[in-house]
């Protein structure tokens, strides 16, 4: 299709017209087109993975009594717990030779150190009474654990409670090493390692022909989040937009478009002028003119037959809906590649086809359906008359990104409204040898990502006062505006708003209306309502993207007065962690990596944000009790700055938000 925005990129096509399916062979059961062997070679390809990153070689150096350089213990450098737990793994295995596949219990230390040891209490209920080296009860385990830990540069001390609590104090030095390291090398050395190569991350999926509202806004901005960070991840991305391009409201839609406008070719996007009342003209014809539903009907079918004037009308109508959404995703700055609901129907009877052959299809009252344990209602993949639903479509896209873009986990970004759809999709997925059964650790998997519902100061679902779903564009716009104005008045205030170009006041604007918009959202966990409000996400005080972004440009003008060329100070510069604000600072940052992990595994945005702002507040401790420019510790703070400039603006940057530079 011509004039497809940058933004949105378009794969969307059907088999009787030009484009990449009419290249895919007919997806036929008997030649073997549905042999499901992507879960039997991922599994293959995990134990590979797991294989290679085993602990063998870790065992040959420590028995030899040679330490453990973190750098090269695997699970990457960056993050602090795995390194952790993998010293703790080889203690274990010295401390009890006989249990073997000891999973080590490390977690952040609340009081007592900076991180603890948690096996010993379990470890003791399962050698109770076989054994007489541990007399101590827990205690005696967990002087045993800390005991046996590998030589390490990593650890500074370790002490031991009553209960068998191994905590642990990380060196000063290697946290100081491993910032200054991070520096050098680039923030991409503390991406975590995730068990996945490839991922399916399926959001936004609006409808053409609809506006899209603020349940897409959810959607698009959880989902750009989730793909930014497993993709920091190093793990291949598919960014896929679902769109609603298929169904009976095209053949409502295009006759509508044949009868108000005979000459429709001719006059182009201009027939149909505004889409939105288009399709409410369409609907309200269709709801009341008996006649006019039954010519719509026999719309379908010749769409669905594949007559060329049908099928250029129906890319018109879907290109001009494009059109719309990437307004809001040029200001979002998000991407996505489209495969709508179409692009899966040629795989639909292929698929169901094959789930017949293995028993799961069955008939009932006339549909036909799938039967799924824990569910009142069957899952219907084929309708009384027939036709195909977004069940059939689901069944056959969750096939296709197995078989043939061959993800190993799919993850689907929608309200938690269809949780039980999702929930009977991965179930008879799994029933059909697709996905393993019952086990969150093996892949492929498949993941719904559900998300509340965001409420007006009224605590009801958020509309316009004339009770109409809010458009986005507009929502984005007014949130730019207001805080231009917000920003332009700051400016005058102190004096500075001749230093400022108009250009600058744009996107500063862009960048601290948008995020606010953004962090709004992902800061609350995703399953709950959240309340909109312009006025408390714009504010530059507490939990929100103005204050952050306030933040991080406040730390750029610290390094700018300083002077110095932090560049040369990150080859010659010495980072050193002599105050204990400074300490804390320094093990937050280091932290990072395993919050992005965490993240990751549990898809859940909020506490990336959550570790963001106790940065800024950590930042903000630090710089009160440490005078930075002029002090003889200079050099040191100055890297201790940027280090915290580099850690807020990946975190800003994989939550879709531009960082400012100047306040």
């Amino acid at each position: 299709m011509t004039g497809t925005p940058a933004y949105f990129l378009s794969t969307t096509a059907l088999p009787s017209s030009l484009g990449r399916l009419s290249r895919l062979p007919p997806p036929r059961a008997e030649t073997g087109y549905f042999k499901f062997t992507t879960r039997r070679l991922i599994c293959s390809r995990q134990a590979s993975l797991q294989s290679a990153m085993s602990s063998e070689a870790l065992t040959s150096t420590t028995q030899q009594g040679v330490a453990v350089d973190a750098g090269q213990v695997r699970g990457g450098a960056g993050n602090v717990k795995k390194q952790l737990s993998q010293l703790f793994e080889v203690s274990l295995r010295t401390t009890f030779p006989d249990e073997s596949n000891v999973e080590p219990l490390v977690a952040v230390s609340q009081k007592f150190g900076d991180y603890q040891c948690n096996n010993a209490m379990s470890m003791w209920s399962k050698v109770k009474g076989k054994t007489t080296v541990f007399k101590g009860g827990p205690g005696s385990i967990g002087e045993a654990l800390a005991r046996n830990l590998p030589p390490s540069e990593i650890i500074e001390s370790t002490s031991v409670a009553k209960a068998g609590f191994v905590n642990i104090i990380l060196s000063n030095k290697w946290i100081a090493k491993s910032i200054q390291k991070m520096l050098v090398d680039g923030i991409g050395t503390w991406a975590p390692v995730l068990p996945v190569t490839r991922a399916v991350v399926d959001f936004s999926s609006p409808n053409i022909a609809k506006e899209m509202h603020v349940g897409h806004l959810r959607s698009t901005i959880i989902g750009d989040t989730l793909a930014r960070m497993l993709e920091y991840s190093n793990v291949d991305v598919l960014r896929r937009n679902h769109v609603g391009d298929w169904g009976t409201q095209f053949g409502m839609l295009i006759q509508f478009l044949f009868e108000m406008f005979p000459n429709w070719e001719e006059a182009g996007d201009q027939a149909i002028g505004d889409l939105q009342a288009f399709y409410k003209a369409s609907k309200l014809k269709f709801d009341e003119d008996a006649s006019f539903k039954e010519r719509a009907q026999q719309a379908v079918v010749q769409l669905q037959g594949g007559d060329p004037q049908y099928r250029r009308a129906w890319k018109q109508i879907c290109e001009i809906s494009r059109q719309e959404f990437d307004q809001v995703y040029r200001r979002l700055g998000v991407k996505l590649e489209e495969k709508g609901e179409s692009f899966y129907n040629p795989y639909i009877a292929g698929v169901l086809e094959e789930l017949t052959n293995k028993g799961l299809i069955e008939e009932s009252e006339g549909a036909r359906v799938i039967f799924i344990e824990g569910h009142p209602n069957p899952f219907i993949v084929v309708k009384r008359d027939g036709g195909f639903n977004y069940a059939s479509t689901d069944l056959a896209a969750l096939w296709y990104r197995l078989n043939e873009e061959k993800a190993e986990w799919m993850v689907y970004v929608t309200d938690v409204g269809q949780s039980s759809h999702f929930d009977m999709l991965f179930s008879a997925a799994k029933r059909a040898g697709w996905l393993p059964s019952d086990n969150a650790t093996l892949y492929p998997k498949a993941s719904h990502v559900g998300f509340g519902l965001v409420l007006g100061a009224d605590g009801k679902r958020f509309r316009t006062r004339a009770t109409e779903v809010v458009r986005l564009v507009d929502l984005l716009d007014e949130a730019k505006n207001r805080s231009k104005t917000e920003l332009k008045q700051r400016l005058e205030n102190n004096g500075k708003i001749a230093e400022w170009s108009d250009e600058e006041l744009e996107q500063t604007a862009e960048a601290v209306g948008y995020g606010a918009v953004k962090y709004a959202d992902l800061k609350n966990n995703r399953l709950t309502n959240y309340q909109f409000s312009f006025d408390a996400m714009l504010n530059d005080k507490g939990d929100t993207a103005v204050y952050l972004l306030y933040a991080h440009a406040r730390i750029c003008s610290i390094i700018r007065k300083s002077g110095k060329d932090v560049e040369e100070l990150k080859k010659v510069g010495s980072l050193v962690l002599g105050h204990e604000d400074e300490r804390v600072l320094g093990l937050h940052l280091v932290q990072f990596s395993e919050i992005v992990e965490e993240v990751c595994t549990n898809l859940l945005p909020n506490l990336l944000c959550d570790y963001l702002y106790k940065l800024s507040e950590k930042f903000t401790r630090f710089y009160t009790s440490c005078q930075v420019v002029g002090s003889p510790e200079e050099s040191s703070r100055l890297l201790l700055c940027e280090a915290t400039a580099v850690v807020m603006r990946k975190c800003f940057n994989l939550l879709g938000i531009v960082p400012v530079y100047k306040i």
